[in-house]
């Protein structure tokens, strides 16, 4: 890319990363429940699916998959009554996403399962197509090879979100821990299912 395209996208991408959103607020949700660590298999779904979204849109299929919406309705469907389902079973302070009594105990959730919410949640959300449909294509040189440009974006686009989710995912950490030392455990958990809840009705109602 050229340099000055370059400097330009890395802030521009940032800025977006870093504003509120259903990604941001998993990342969130999760540094509360399974704290940092466990949550960056989440963040390495959510990248995967958000790399795969930005090649998609620069590439012409995120234009097709736009057009065909019902695509999207499945993918938020069910993408969106799990995490309601999770959601649910946290403020219940039950289920394997549940804030345990002590910050010792080991979560239940499997690695698997949190890579799943990560990408799914990239890849159902019509919005970040959207967007990237029309942010994406304008940085792309046409005079110039376009794999080394779009390889470089996607890269970029990986770092930043990895960034904010980890940032996001330290505020999640810090407020459990702030809160646990009242011993509001039931208190947690029921943020998180509000929070985990709401990023499921974000997603299948936007």
């Amino acid at each position: 890319m050229d340099l000055t395209n370059l400097l330009l996208f890395i802030p521009t991408f940032f800025l977006v990363s870093i504003t509120p959103g259903m990604c941001m607020t998993l990342a969130m949700t999760l540094g509360m429940t399974v704290g940092i660590r466990r949550s960056l298999w989440m963040m390495a779904g959510e990248m995967v699916g958000v790399s795969l979204v930005a090649i998609a849109a620069v590439l012409g299929v995120a234009a097709i998959m736009l057009s065909y919406p019902q695509m999207f309705t499945v993918f938020k469907l069910i993408g969106g009554s799990y995490l309601a389902y999770l959601g649910i079973q946290m403020w219940r302070s039950r289920g394997k996403m549940a804030i345990p009594d002590t910050l010792s105990a080991p979560p239940k959730i499997g690695r698997k399962d949190l890579a799943t919410q990560g990408f799914v949640t990239a890849i159902a959300n019509p919005k970040g197509w959207a967007f990237m449909i029309s942010l994406l294509p304008p940085f792309i040189e046409h005079e110039r090879a376009l794999w080394p440009q779009l390889s470089t974006m996607v890269v970029i686009i990986a770092l930043s979100e990895l960034t904010c989710m980890l940032i996001y995912a330290s505020g999640g950490k810090s407020l459990r821990l702030f809160l646990n030392r009242s011993g509001n455990v039931r208190l947690m958990n029921r943020i998180s299912g509000s929070l985990m809840i709401g990023v499921a009705l974000w997603l299948v109602l936007g």
